[in-house]
């Protein structure tokens, strides 16, 4: 797999903001980068011009960043695969080109969300897509406090990749980390994946207080509060629930709920404005992913019999049932209780 001297190829499957920004960090040790997207104008315009003419416009991208509509092509000799797929299209992304994947070779999954339709999380839905070739293939979940926009930036920051064998985790977190982009490695799947997922709603949650006019005291509330439903679901589910006070859960919490450059922040401000989630979806030009996600998180509530009030708040504004303002109202007036860390 080496393409020169202490260099390996590393494959990108997805050319969009985050796909875009993994590619970048992953230059950073001196890996060359190969690009699957589907789109010739993407494909031409990073090859030709070293731009990716949907996304960052403005960020020249290394020499060392090709793309290609094959995907064939892209994974022939990677040693690492990072699949940047929207989670959503995930299961249907991979069952389509299972045979292509690699006997061996780590896929790094940056997918974020509960899949609707079959209600599983990505590492029960990758697996699940790969079908009679899951053995095959290890999986490898990324998660963290990580925006495209400052990755590309080259701006410093932290993750964590996740696998059930923790040597596997390593080994990913060998190739992918560098002086500005630091993995930790972690055999906790299902917790980093909780916190990666849920993390999502609740940033809506928090773009709603923003938009209803309310300040940090309120987002930080929220944050403290969700991070505690987060674990709550995590250890229903399996995980451990240290998991959820590190990157993946308190780390990108606190990123997406105090930043306007989280996509599911600002669908919470424009929805806090009055805006349908249909104008919201079009006025953010991209996937939000805490919006299926949020009626996921209430289904696995009621299973496991847990209240996480803020999740519901959050589902009910988002399937039109109640008000942004009189949500909050809800959840002010519940019952007076004790603060407790299980």
């Amino acid at each position: 797999s080496e393409t020169k001297q202490g260099a390996l190829k590393i494959a990108v499957l997805g050319a969009g903001s985050y796909g875009t920004a993994m590619a970048y960090v992953a230059t950073h040790n001196g890996h060359s980068v190969m690009v699957y997207a589907r789109s010739k104008e993407v494909v031409d315009g990073i090859n030709k011009n070293h731009i990716n003419p949907k996304r960052f416009t403005d960020v020249k991208l290394p020499d060392s960043i090709t793309a290609s509509t094959d995907i064939k092509e892209v994974l022939k000799d990677a040693a690492c695969v990072i699949h940047a797929v929207p989670a959503q299209h995930t299961p249907d992304f991979v069952g389509k080109f299972k045979d292509a994947f690699v006997k061996g070779i780590p896929v790094v999954s940056t997918a974020k969300g509960i899949h609707v339709k079959t209600h599983r999380l990505m590492s029960e839905a990758i697996p699940a897509a790969l079908g009679d070739r899951s053995e095959e293939i290890p999986l490898v979940f990324l998660s963290g406090p990580s925006f495209a926009k400052e990755m590309v930036k080259g701006h410093p920051m932290a993750v964590v990749v996740a696998a059930h064998e923790l040597k596997m985790a390593q080994h990913v977190q060998k190739i992918l980390s560098s002086i500005r982009f630091r993995c930790y490695a972690s055999n906790d799947v299902i917790g980093v994946e909780v916190g990666g997922a849920l993390k999502n709603p609740l940033a809506i949650g928090a773009g709603m207080a923003r938009g209803l006019g309310f300040g940090q005291s309120t987002i930080a509330g929220l944050v403290t509060r969700g991070c505690r439903e987060m674990r709550q679901l995590a250890i229903a589910l399996g995980g451990k629930p240290e998991t959820l006070a590190g990157l993946s859960g308190v780390g990108d919490l606190m990123l997406t709920c105090f930043s306007s450059l989280s996509r599911n922040n600002r669908c919470g401000m424009a929805l806090a404005k009055g805006k349908t989630v249909e104008e919201a979806f079009e006025e953010i030009g991209e996937v939000v992913e805490g919006v299926p996600t949020a009626k996921e998180v209430v289904r696995l509530a009621e299973i496991h019999k847990l209240e996480l009030p803020l999740f519901r708040a959050v589902d009910l504004i988002l399937s039109g049932k109640v008000k942004p303002d009189k949500a909050l109202r809800l959840i002010m007036g519940r019952d007076l209780g004790t603060e407790e860390f299980h």
